[in-house]
């Protein structure tokens, strides 16, 4: 994906220092246990792009709604995270993603070196989207290229060359940007999650829908997969060329993580199976797992159904197929009692029978 990458232009940095009216005040009369997910963001002073990604980081913790409505977050979680100190600045500190000009400025780096650095997976990206020309800009978080820069093992990729042999990667078309996103990405599922069906959706979700088929076998499995399966992490209309992009980010192209991913599924499936089956019509019982109905299986299976269909009803004037004598053979006439007379049997003639094509036919009515 290095070739629909840009770099973000510079921007000036905004002080995030709060005024007295930055921090929004908890109403007085909210008792409520829980709180929307909007509503928590307005009171942790964060946009909603930087809740969501504290909801990922596991900075803000939230709990299913047994209504259906979505995860909501716990007023505790929210006294608890307005009480620490150097609320708010510090906790939007904490999900604060920069592009690669600002974060080359971070690591005092040029912006080449800064993208060599993502491409060879010193750095992974945090998140990513598509700007107006469907080109896909990496974000970053400030906190982990901050370590990064003070780590000493790192001093001398930053400060001097970088070594021969990774430079020789990156000329082959090196760019792990993608498989580091979907890894961070399936941390990011799996934490939201303790039902071992969503589990494996999670992990199918970054496979090509052929592996996926390959491994779950059984349609009423697939289709619960599909049900559990998380959103995108884009709005692109379905077929468009942003959607197509963000298909291709988000599947696995790497041998080894594509092996890895479906050991995951299977390995979750088997598990979500113990827990409960997947829905089925009629109350159908699941087919053994890795059982596949083969084509001897389905022959025999037609043999048997025919060996017990029972044999159709014939008129009286049709004899059963077992009853059928063999040809040329005549059928004994019946006893008649005296004085009866058997009637003649008619002959059709050749204006009775019906037209016959062919030489034997011509012969037939020459000679009658």
């Amino acid at each position: 994906m290095s070739g629909n990458t840009i770099t973000q232009p510079a921007t000036p940095a905004v002080s995030t220092k709060p005024t007295p009216s930055t921090v929004a005040p908890v109403p007085a009369g909210a008792t409520g246990a829980t709180v929307s997910q909007s509503r928590a963001a307005r009171e942790l002073v964060l946009k909603r792009g930087e809740f969501d990604l504290a909801v990922q980081l596991g900075c803000v913790r939230t709990i299913v709604d047994d209504g259906g409505g979505g995860s909501r977050v716990a007023r505790s979680e929210i006294d608890r995270l307005r009480g620490e100190q150097g609320f708010p600045e510090m906790l939007r500190e904490r999900v604060k993603a920069v592009g690669t000009t600002a974060g080359a400025e971070l690591l005092e780096v040029t912006t080449a070196k800064f993208t060599r650095f993502a491409r060879l997976g010193l750095i992974a990206p945090v998140r990513f989207y598509l700007n107006r020309y469907r080109a896909v800009v990496w974000l970053y978080l400030a906190e982990e290229l901050r370590q990064f820069k003070a780590d000493e093992k790192n001093t001398h990729l930053l400060k001097g060359r970088i070594p021969e042999e990774l430079r020789k990667r990156l000329d082959a078309g090196l760019d792990l940007r993608p498989r580091n996103w979907r890894g961070r990405h399936l941390g990011f599922l799996l934490r939201q999650t303790e039902d071992p069906w969503a589990r494996a959706a999670a992990s199918a979700s970054l496979l090509d829908p052929l592996q996926v088929a390959e491994i779950v076998r059984d349609p009423y499995e697939r289709a619960y997969l599909n049900r559990h399966r998380p959103a995108r992490a884009d709005q692109a209309t379905p077929e468009s060329p942003a959607a197509r992009i963000t298909a291709s980010i988000m599947t696995a192209d790497d041998p080894d993580e594509i092996e890895w991913l479906r050991a995951d599924v299977r390995q979750s499936l088997a598990e979500a199976r113990t827990r409960r089956a997947a829905p089925r019509p009629g109350g159908e019982k699941p087919r053994p797992p890795g059982k596949a109905r083969s084509a001897h299986d389905t022959r025999h299976e037609t043999r048997l159904v025919v060996a017990a269909r029972p044999a159709p009803h014939l008129p009286n004037s049709e004899p059963r197929p077992e009853e059928r004598r063999p040809h040329g053979a005549l059928r004994p006439a019946p006893d008649l009692p005296n004085g009866v007379r058997r009637p003649e049997r008619h002959r059709p003639t050749t204006h009775d029978a019906p037209e016959r094509r062919g030489l034997l036919g011509w012969l037939r009515r020459r000679h009658p």
